[in-house]
């Protein structure tokens, strides 16, 4: 399968789902001030996801869980526990979370998915790093869903 790396915002993206970089969800999202892909969801989708997630508890690391879009024109948003209990990240994490947001696209039926850098900001991988592995576990395990992995303002 091929990936697609575009410039641009996540959630534009004319895609069956997104997926959003989370943490473990161990502290409820009305604690939180999102920031990055997170809180342009909330601002854009509402909080209605995040209600949703909270009814999930606890993550592992690598963990996706998906929710209904709120506002958003997806059919779903995917999240996944992109952070360490230290709010880092890593590639196994990274792994991880692209392995089980294919897995969850596949069981939903959707054909595409769209990703951001995971792990590239608050985790600290950065984005060459994040993009590249994610590239690479679409690319193995991806059959039949069509991966979009998006660059926020062509940083990194």
């Amino acid at each position: 399968m091929t990936v697609e790396i575009v410039e641009g915002d996540l959630l534009d993206q004319e895609v069956d789902a997104i997926v959003n970089a989370w943490n473990r969800n161990f502290i409820p999202w009305w604690l939180l001030l999102p920031r990055g892909v997170s809180g342009a969801i909330k601002r854009r989708a509402g909080v209605e996801p995040f209600r949703e997630l909270s009814r999930r508890g606890m993550m592992r690391a690598g963990d996706a869980f998906a929710t209904g879009a709120g506002r958003l024109p997806h059919k779903a948003i995917i999240h996944v526990a992109a952070l360490e209990w230290y709010w880092v990240s890593s590639l196994k994490i990274i792994e991880r979370c692209t392995a089980n947001a294919l897995r969850l696209a596949r069981e939903r039926g959707f054909a595409t998915l769209a990703f951001p850098a995971i792990g590239a900001g608050t985790g600290g991988v950065g984005v060459k790093r994040s993009i590249e592995t994610i590239r690479g576990v679409c690319e193995r395990e991806g059959d039949g869903i069509g991966a979009r992995i998006v660059r926020f303002g062509g940083k990194g």
